[in-house]
């Protein structure tokens, strides 16, 4: 073999790898970059959650203006309002825990139950957690309150269902999303309400349900994960590099 058919060879011989190498690199760039512009998106959600429940509470929108209340606007919006819990009548939902209570951790259950308000309509309250053990209302008399007590929490939409969610079991009164709808119409609950309420205040008699503020504590390692694609890419740079010293050298 000549010189020069040597020479093309060993191009031929370092071209594949190089762009294997280049491919890889790509993809490790965009990676990072994506992980950066979650971060940018996660520190933007958890600031503007704080923002909104951190705002004094304001008068539960009537009834009438319900159909006009939007998800993107008015999720977690702060609302008061009297009303009266119906005797004996609750759903449950399991939890395995919440990125917005952490003071709370399961497995345990979310307590639904229906607020009547001072014109007859009715809402749903998520009233609180309960831990595993305390399903049954019997174990926890002392938390019913009585009569109409002033409710202070946040504006909720129903739960998405993911892939993995085990099928719900009205029979049982237990649920596995936070759907008020299907709540209200497996227990025959009137409402027409397309939101539920999480409820701060005011603590239950006896400690449970646990109301308590929604407070965001959602984990943000995006910078943590950026670094490490940038990092391999670095890494993938080098070993180009040296690849294409050691041809050169061999040349």
């Amino acid at each position: 073999m000549t010189q020069k058919a040597e020479g093309k060879a060993r191009k031929r011989g370092v071209v594949l790898p190089l762009l294997t190498l280049t491919a890889v690199l790509a993809v490790l760039v965009a990676l990072g970059t994506w992980q950066l512009e979650r971060k940018a998106w996660k520190e933007a959600l958890i600031a503007e959650l704080d923002s909104k429940l951190a705002a004094p509470a304001t008068n539960l929108p009537p009834r009438e203006n319900w159909t006009r209340l939007d998800p993107a606007r008015d999720e977690f919006r702060h609302v008061a309002f009297p009303a009266e819990f119906l005797a004996g009548e609750e759903a449950l939902v399991y939890t395995s825990g919440s990125s917005l209570r952490p003071d709370v951790s399961g497995p345990g259950y979310w307590v639904f139950a229906p607020a009547r308000l001072t014109g007859g309509s009715i809402v749903l309250v998520n009233r609180g957690f309960v831990p595993e053990g305390k399903q049954d209302p019997k174990t926890r008399a002392a938390g019913q309150p009585a009569g109409v007590v002033e409710i202070v929490g946040a504006l909720r939409w129903p739960e998405q269902r993911g892939s993995f969610t085990p099928p719900d079991q009205p029979d049982k009164g237990l649920w596995f999303a936070r759907d008020p709808a299907a709540m209200a119409k497996a227990k025959n609950w009137s409402t027409a309400a397309p939101f539920y309420i999480d409820q701060e205040a005011p603590a239950a008699p006896g400690g449970l349900p646990k109301a308590g503020p929604l407070k965001p504590a959602m984990a943000n390692r995006h910078l943590e994960y950026a670094v490490t694609w940038y990092g391999l890419a670095l890494v993938i740079l080098v070993a180009a590099a040296f690849l294409v010293r050691a041809r050169r050298r061999g040349a």
